[in-house]
C-alpha cells in the first residue's frame, strides 16, 4: 500500500508521525511538497520518500490533500490525470466533496475530513464524510489513518461537517481563550506569570481528565463542585449573568455559518 500526502505541513506531519507509531511503514508513505527544505526535513526526520510537484505521482492507493484551501483547486486540477483509482482524502477546510470532485473531473471516491490542531500531539478529534462510492474498506483505512492522530466520527450528511468545524475544528481556540482568561484572572489575583499559567493550565487539564474518566456528565460534575452559598456558586452566577453559556453557543453557530459560507465560495 502507498499513501501519498500532497503537502507536507503541520497536519500532514502530525498524521505521518502518528501513522508510523501505529505500525505504518516508512515505505508506505510518500510526500509531495514544493519546498526543498521541507522535503529534506521530512526525509531526514521520518525516513520517508519525498518528491516535488513537478515530478509524476507514484502509483498510490490513497492520495491525501493536505494543502491550504485556497491552493486546493490548482493542485487538484494539476494532478487530476494521475489519480488512477486511488481513494482521495481531503483535509482542506471549507471545500466540499462535490467541489473537489469537480476539480478532479467528476472523480467519485472522496473522503472529506475535518481534523483539529490537537492532532499535533495525537489527541485530535476529527469528523469525516464519505461520498457514496467510498467502500467499507476505504472507510476502514481512513479510520486507521485518523486513529494515528486521535479519535474520529463519521457523519452521514456533509452539511454536518460545518457543525464538526464549529465544535471540534474551531473548538481548541475556544478552550485556549478560556485558558487565557483564567490565566489572566490568576495574574489579577497577584500571582506571577509562571504560577498563573500553571494554575490555569493544570486546573483545565485536571478537569478534562476527571470529566473523561467520570460517568457523570459535565453539568453534574459542575454541580458537585458548586456548594450552595459558596465561592464557586458566586463565580457561576457571575458567568450566567454575563450570559457566557449563550455567547459560547452563539460563537459556535457563527463558526458553523462561516464554514457554510466557505463551502459556497469554493
Amino acid at each position: 500500500m502507498k499513501i501519498t500526502f500532497i503537502g507536507g505541513g503541520n497536519m500532514a506531519i502530525a498524521m505521518i508521525g502518528g501513522m508510523l507509531k501505529q505500525g505504518f511503514s516508512t515505505n508506505q508513505i510518500h510526500v509531495v511538497d514544493p519546498s526543498e527544505e521541507q522535503r529534506a526535513h521530512l526525509s531526514h526526520t521520518y525516513a520517508i520518500e519525498c518528491s516535488s510537484p513537478d515530478q509524476p505521482l507514484l502509483p498510490s492507493d490513497v492520495i491525501l490533500f493536505a494543502v491550504k484551501p485556497q491552493q486546493l483547486q490548482a493542485v487538484a486540477q494539476s494532478l487530476c490525470a494521475q489519480i488512477n483509482g486511488a481513494l482521495v482524502i481531503s483535509i482542506a477546510a471549507g471545500v466540499r466533496a462535490d467541489t473537489l470532485a469537480k476539480w478532479l473531473d467528476a472523480y467519485p471516491r472522496i473522503v472529506r475530513v475535518m481534523p483539529n490542531t490537537p492532532a499535533l500531539v495525537q489527541a485530535g478529534m476529527s469528523g469525516a464524510y464519505a461520498t457514496s462510492n467510498v467502500t467499507p474498506a476505504d472507510r476502514a483505512l481512513t479510520e486507521r489513518m485518523l486513529a494515528a492522530i486521535g479519535e474520529m466520527v463519521w457523519v452521514e450528511n456533509e452539511s454536518e461537517i460545518d457543525g464538526i468545524t464549529a465544535i471540534s475544528g474551531s473548538g481548541p481556540a475556544y478552550v485556549f481563550y478560556f485558558m487565557e482568561a483564567l490565566q489572566a484572572a490568576a495574574h489579577a489575583q497577584g500571582f506571577a506569570p509562571d504560577v498563573a499559567r500553571k494554575l490555569a493550565y493544570k486546573t483545565f487539564e485536571g478537569a478534562v481528565k476527571l470529566a473523561l474518566q467520570s460517568e457523570d456528565d459535565a453539568a453534574t460534575l459542575r454541580k458537585k463542585v458548586t456548594s450552595k452559598g459558596g465561592t464557586t456558586e458566586r463565580a457561576i452566577n457571575a458567568l450566567e449573568t454575563s450570559q457566557v453559556r449563550t455567547t459560547i453557543i452563539a460563537a459556535a453557530a457563527a463558526a458553523a455559518a462561516r464554514s457554510r459560507e466557505l463551502g459556497e465560495e469554493s
